[in-house]
């Protein structure tokens, strides 16, 4: 799928993007290139110098840059086969405080993105989404939904030239920046006695950096465009991963932040009368009639419940204490 292509990845830096690219590096010998683009020079100074990316320098190229700025994309974008959106401001507090920046970045880039990926021939674009997209309450999933949608939407406005937009959605990844798996680790090391727990009753969905890769290599294969793919993946109570995190440290309900909820969404009610159910995925198909796509390459799904949502606290899907350290002594 990816032998002979050109391949960016926008964000490529960040926990994601360097997952990806060193998978899709070991794996397709034949790659043509791989392009990390990304705003921050020093990050990729570090990539760069890696010992798992030294041995590719040869197939690896990195463009500083910002979504933002559509003139630098059309450059990078250049004799792009495949371009793996990643780059967003993800940071709930950081999106409330700075609303234009989030919008910016998430929401102005998103569009640069699909222009630029249309006007320079791109075969396929897959974009990364949250389920804080999914009915949202921050600002952070307001930006990320207006982004999928956009997306969804580029198909349209990109007609029969052959370019296909497509999103994967799914929850929190063990071991990014950023997640509350590092910060119970920080709160531990510098000798906290207790570990902060919004409420008990909440949920969140969990996996893997490497079911995220698998995810987004699973679209380019299988999109038509248009599709919105929520892979299936296990939840898990905060209190209980503050347990895995810290066994034997006392936690304490410090009360819901604003913006926050107690179980996170992927699919809505009203996603799914649209929605398809393969073994590992939900399919969101697109509501409007794009330009070649076919709904009988489904045919082997089969459609959810008029009344079917699917969010943390619904899952059939859970993690144990003992399930989450291992994937914890696996990071």
């Amino acid at each position: 799928m990816l032998n002979g292509k050109t391949v960016l990845v926008t964000g490529g830096t960040g926990s994601f993007g360097k997952k990806f690219i060193r998978y899709i590096l070991e794996h397709y010998p034949h790659l043509e290139r791989v392009i990390v683009f990304s705003r921050d020079e020093f990050k990729q100074f570090e990539m760069a110098n890696l010992p798992e990316f030294r041995r590719f320098e040869e197939k690896l190229r990195f463009f500083i840059g910002d979504v933002r700025d559509r003139e630098r994309l059309m450059r990078a974008f250049n004799r792009v086969d495949i371009v793996v959106h990643a780059a967003a401001l993800k940071q709930v507090p950081a999106c409330e405080y700075n609303p234009f920046e989030a919008v910016k970045t998430n929401v102005l880039g998103a569009q640069n993105v699909i222009d630029a990926a249309i006007d320079r021939g791109v075969q396929r674009v897959v974009a990364l989404s949250t389920d804080k997209a999914c009915a949202p309450l921050n600002l952070y999933g307001a930006t990320k939904l207006c982004s999928d949608k956009l997306f969804i939407a580029g198909n349209s406005y990109a007609g029969g030239t052959g370019t296909r937009f497509a999103v994967v959605r799914y929850g929190n990844v063990a071991g990014s920046r950023g997640s509350v798996i590092p910060f119970f680790r920080e709160l531990v090391r510098k000798g906290a006695t207790e570990l902060p727990i919004t409420d008990y009753k909440m949920t969140r969905f969990w996996l893997r950096l490497e079911q995220a890769v698998e995810m987004v290599l699973e679209a380019l294969q299988t999109m038509q465009g248009g599709e919105l793919f929520v892979r299936k993946i296990p939840s898990m109570y905060i209190r209980d991963l503050a347990e895995a995190v810290a066994p034997g440290v006392k936690t304490v309900e410090v009360g819901i932040r604003p913006g926050e909820k107690i179980h996170e969404q992927m699919i809505t009610k009203e996603d799914a009368r649209n929605t398809i159910e393969l073994e590992k995925y939900y399919i969101i198909l697109p509501e409007m009639e794009f330009f070649g796509f076919d709904r009988s390459r489904y045919s082997e799904a089969r459609a959810v419940a008029d009344d079917f949502e699917y969010h943390s606290g619904n899952n059939t899907q859970w993690l144990s204490v003992d399930d989450m350290r291992r994937m914890i002594q696996e990071l």
